[in-house]
């Protein structure tokens, strides 16, 4: 199929299936929703509503052919280049359609790609499936106490007993694992091969020995989650990879969040068009400094944009480290766009008043900086690109 023919079925599935977006002639301000959070801050039962409705909307993607639109076709995708899945995307943000969260992207964009590359028939069968046709979510159990950036010293255990695995460690910063089924875990199974010493598990969040504790966050939300796991016996089938393989299948995940993590910059701590409409509803559109601001903001977004699609044209090699220039860009963008906003509204950023567009903002500034650490920090990016695209030397290693 050429993209022409894809994006005239894909127009008239979404005219058949969903209401077209109209923007209000009033601006953004006109929006009932205010909300610029960066991480999820309602209540459980409203952010599992939520889950449950983009689940559901993804169920009748797949059923109708635009749920796995780049995997392969053995693992029930179409088999169509990415320029494809995005732009079927791009159609997409002009209906209203239920809005996903980190989890849900976790699971469609990382965690189901890698199970389609890594993982066994019988995995591609069950869990993969099941995450396409929108019945099961899934979070990534890699981040430990001791381990976060450098991953590779994680010490959660996998010991072999027969056909299972028993599972014992501490996992934290878990996004959306209250909400999740299943969890994407690395764990040491060889204490004395280093990096080459992990494998990587599939576990359903329901076994027993697994506690699931929600962090609170400084917005007052809990969308992170500490995970213990306390002798969990796990089957062999829900092996992820070759036993050592570990490695390489988090780098794949890894790679995959890098590679998407500015696609979503619109869906996530609102938008330059949302922070222009809140300088013009002060009357502050007009001054030379904040249209400075403003500009430099707006510049700063269209170089992801670009940069984006800069990568997408490079899609034939696969995800790698170009990924984490967005990555870097998007945090950066994100901390620019806080410090707009806090220029804008000052004060009125401590209080509700029940202003539209004001108080909101402070999910926003308190959030934004949790990016410079998820998804890897910024100096980890920054080596990533230093070493695997600019081709520097490699910093010296302790060990």
């Amino acid at each position: 199929m050429d993209l022409e023919h894809f994006l005239a079925a894909a127009e008239h599935w979404l005219e058949t299936n969903a209401v077209r977006r109209t923007p209000s002639a009033g601006g953004c301000h006109e929006a009932a929703d205010d909300s610029v959070q960066v991480f999820p801050n309602s209540d459980p039962d409203e952010e599992r509503a939520r889950l449950e409705a983009a689940m559901e909307w993804q169920g009748r993607k797949f059923a109708a052919g635009f749920g796995a639109i780049s995997l392969p076709t053995q693992v029930g995708g179409r088999g169509l280049p990415h320029d494809f899945e995005r732009a079927f995307a791009g159609i997409e943000r002009g209906y209203v359609v239920p809005p996903s969260n980190e989890l849900f992207r976790v699971t469609l964009n990382l965690v189901a790609p890698t199970i389609a590359e890594y993982g066994t028939e019988a995995l591609q069968s069950t869990v993969l499936h099941e995450i396409l046709t929108g019945r099961v979510l899934v979070c990534q159990l890699f981040s430990e106490p001791d381990a976060g950036s450098d991953l590779a010293s994680l010490r959660c255990r996998a010991r072999r007993e027969g056909d299972e695995w028993v599972l014992d460690g501490h996992k934290v910063w878990t996004s959306g694992a209250n909400m999740a089924e299943y969890g994407q875990l690395i764990a040491r199974t060889d204490t004395a091969a280093g990096h080459r010493g992990l494998t990587a598990f599939m576990v359903p969040l329901d076994l027993p020995g697994i506690t699931v504790r929600p962090i609170r966050q400084m917005t007052g939300g809990a969308s992170f989650n500490e995970v213990f796991l306390d002798s969990v016996r796990l089957p062999d089938q829900l092996r992820l990879g070759d036993i050592g393989q570990g490695w390489e299948v988090a780098l794949a995940t890894l790679a995959f969040e890098r590679e998407t993590s500015g696609e979503h910059h619109l869906e996530v701590g609102g938008s330059v068009e949302r922070v222009i409409e809140l300088a013009r509803s002060l009357g502050r559109h007009a001054d030379p400094t904040v249209r400075n601001r403003l500009a430099d903001l707006y510049i700063r977004y269209r170089v992801l944009e670009l940069t984006n699609q800069r990568a997408a044209a490079r899609e034939e090699e696969g995800p790698g480290a170009i990924g984490s220039i967005g990555k870097l860009f998007w945090t950066q963008n994100m901390a620019a766009m806080s410090d707009v906003v806090s220029m804008l509204l000052g004060a009125r950023l401590t209080a509700d008043s029940g202003e539209w567009g004001t108080y909101a903002w402070a999910e926003h500034v308190l959030g934004a900086p949790g990016y410079r650490i998820a998804g890897g920090s910024d100096e980890i990016q920054r080596n990533i690109i230093g070493e695997r695209v600019l081709l520097l030397p490699r910093e010296p290693r302790l060990r």
